[in-house]
């Protein structure tokens, strides 16, 4: 399951941070942040190929971002009865997400550049939460649950940590994903089954998004699941989306 950190800055003006970590099926085909939909001439993201939608998603213009994470589902709809839940990072950036989307469960943390919301569908209601002034952690239950084991156990140091001055701001964040692998039952980058199917932390990506633009970076893992020694300078070379 994906993790994201997000600070909310106590002073307007100031830009939100995110943090977002991508655990998929290694073997299943994506593209880095890039403008994959036509339709949406606008949007940068990350695509996923399968099916053709999105894990995050920008809009530079409008100072918006969209960053997925699937949840438990409690309907009991077939597989016949939803559509991917891809077009939802999309469909936010645009402003047209659905009250009731036709999809499986999903955390959606959605950025502007005034705050953060967290959307949670469970394939029954959709809860919404704009997020206070602050540090927040969001994985696969409400924001900030600390019954996760890795929001539990690391919450408070991202919190500590805090955000560094000037254009590598996610440092501290970093070191705090490093410490992380200490404890693999708690670690931010994951490597778990569901289903059948292993899930690994892939990619790591940073943002901004405040009044002066968009700035988002991201950093493949050498290793899916391991702590890489590299990321920091490939994030450093990585800006996709500048300001606006």
């Amino acid at each position: 399951m994906c993790t994201v950190v997000v600070d909310v800055p106590r002073e307007s003006g100031r830009p939100v941070r995110v943090l977002a970590v991508r655990d998929e099926d290694r073997h299943r085909p994506w593209r880095g942040l890039g403008p994959w939909w036509p339709e949406q001439p606008g949007v940068r993201g990350v695509r996923d190929d399968r099916a053709g939608g999105a894990w995050l998603a920008i809009d530079p213009a409008a100072r918006r971002l969209a960053v997925l994470l699937n949840r438990e589902d409690l309907s009991q709809r077939s597989d016949a009865e939803v559509v991917s839940r891809g077009g939802i990072p999309l469909q936010s950036v645009a402003g047209t997400l659905p009250q009731d989307p036709p999809t499986r469960g999903f955390n959606l943390v959605e950025v502007d550049a005034d705050g953060a919301t967290v959307v949670e569908w469970d394939g029954l209601a959709t809860r919404r939460t704009r997020l206070a002034p602050g540090t927040h952690m969001i994985a696969h239950h409400a924001p900030d649950d600390r019954g996760t084991p890795r929001i539990g156990r690391w919450l408070d140091d991202f919190r500590r940590a805090g955000i560094a001055p000037g254009d590598e701001w996610w440092g501290p964040w970093l070191d705090v994903v490093a410490a992380s692998t200490s404890d693999p039952s708690a670690s931010v980058l994951r490597r778990d089954a569901h289903d059948d199917v292993v899930l690994e932390s892939l990619l790591v990506c940073v943002a901004s998004v405040g009044p002066d633009g968009v700035d988002v970076r991201e950093a493949v893992l050498s290793e899916p699941g391991e702590w890489d020694e590299a990321l920091a300078a490939r994030l450093r070379a990585g800006a996709a989306v500048g300001p606006q």
